[in-house]
């Protein structure tokens, strides 16, 4: 009997230790996990993603912690406090009657100012007179009296601040205004404005201000703030203003554009205040569009053509950076019908692609003399619409190098043929007949 006696001592001391090792484990994963927690969450506090932007809509901030801070600015927020109506911070509720075309709030008695105290005035002061200025009858028959090659020159005035913010890594751009701008309108003699903005040489970032409308003096006051920038990368950077006015109709009219290279400017000392003229954009010649490497194999007995986009040479300049980021479209037609389309992949920041890819589309009918591929040469735009750089078109009634290249594979099916062939204008899009 004394055996079946110690036994049961052990067996009773089991729950002890199991409840003991159980209790040190339980106290063991809390504390992990709470310090995992703490980890986690002091990382994001302390880590800003690069290139981060955030968007302030007419004095509205959208961003938890307010940029125009006494311990940011200083003195320059005290002066700018006391020109500034009194207009609750906090509240977003905004009286859209009492508003103008531009969306700016009428003013009492307003003041006219000089270009060099435009810092200390609000964009809505100095563009009110000018703006009923533009909408009177005398206004607009000067303008109309203009002839074709001053409207040319004259293509208005943009204003801006730039300033960047040392504790937050932030660099912010403002938007303020744009002056005397020419009507794209020929029936209201007036425009729809907005501004995109692209920072170069990279190309990440893409913003574009709000569409004013019916005028020639619109105030935007627009801020735009990058986080993760470091200071010593500002003097690589060169930003890139478009100024367009709205179509609803077709394609939006290019005004002009600004090219600010930030080399040599300072901001260490605050916020700078500039304002340059706009000029007329760049716009490339239809002559110097490149070349286009194609190779093309036609098999008879398995009605297939193949297609192969090799490489890509002596592309223009999409933009005032000299950088492409090119790709191909490949469509096939059977005589006024596209049935099948294909793309290659973006090759980034180069006039000179290569590609190498292959596409086989299965022909409909037993002839090529219906058939015909059209290749759109684009440029790769984040954010807007993708530019075309240049065209070609291969088939029976083409032209040219296309032509006889399409007589080549009739001739001569189941060989690869490759040839350069130049790319014509973008614009005005030919279709097959």
């Amino acid at each position: 009997m004394a055996p079946i006696t110690s036994s049961r001592e052990e067996f009773d001391e089991i729950p002890t230790v199991v409840g003991i090792f159980s209790a040190f484990g339980l106290v063991f994963t809390v504390s992990l996990f709470a310090w995992i927690c703490c980890q986690r969450k002091s990382s994001k506090t302390n880590k800003t993603p690069p290139y981060k932007f955030v968007h302030v809509l007419k004095g509205v901030d959208i961003y938890p912690e307010n940029l125009n801070s006494k311990k940011k600015f200083g003195a320059d927020d005290k002066s700018e406090a006391k020109n500034k109506p009194a207009v609750p911070k906090t509240s977003l509720h905004l009286d859209l009657e009492k508003r103008d075309l531009n969306g700016n709030f009428p003013k009492a008695n307003p003041k006219a100012g000089s270009p060099s105290d435009l810092e200390h005035l609000t964009p809505k002061t100095f563009s009110e007179k000018e703006q009923k200025e533009s909408t009177s009858p005398d206004s607009l028959k000067s303008s109309s009296s203009l002839c074709s090659v001053e409207k040319q020159d004259k293509l208005g005035t943009l204003f801006f601040s730039l300033e960047y913010n040392f504790e937050k890594k932030a660099f912010v751009v403002n938007i303020k205004e744009a002056r005397g701008l020419p009507a794209m309108d020929e029936q209201s003699m007036t425009s729809d404005p907005y501004i995109k903005m692209t920072i170069l040489p990279e190309k990440k970032h893409k913003v574009k201000t709000r569409v004013l409308r019916k005028t020639l003096d619109p105030a935007f006051d627009e801020t735009f703030t990058f986080y993760g920038i470091p200071y010593s990368q500002i003097q690589d950077l060169v930003l890139h203003f478009i100024i367009l006015s709205f179509d609803r109709f077709s394609r939006d009219d290019i005004i002009g554009e600004v090219l600010i290279p930030l080399s040599g400017i300072e901001l260490a000392d605050g916020r700078m205040l500039m304002n340059r003229e706009i000029i007329k954009r760049n716009v490339r010649k239809s002559s110097g569009r490149g070349e286009l490497l194609i190779s093309l194999c036609y098999q008879s007995t398995t009605n297939t053509l193949t297609v192969v986009v090799l490489k890509a040479r002596h592309l223009p300049k999409a933009d005032v950076s000299g950088l492409s980021d090119p790709y191909v479209k490949v469509n096939l037609y059977h005589a006024k019908k596209r049935i099948s389309k294909k793309k290659t992949h973006v090759k980034k920041c180069t006039p000179n692609a290569v590609f190498n890819e292959l596409f086989v589309f299965d022909i409909p009918c037993e002839s090529l003399e219906e058939i015909s591929v059209e290749f759109l040469v684009l440029d790769s735009d984040r954010g807007s619409r993708n530019e075309v750089i240049g065209r070609l078109v291969l088939g029976a009634s083409a032209e040219g190098t296309g032509g006889e290249h399409w007589k080549e594979i009739r001739e001569y099916p189941r060989r690869q043929i490759a040839k350069w062939h130049m790319l014509c204008d973008g614009f005005g899009l030919w279709r097959p007949l």
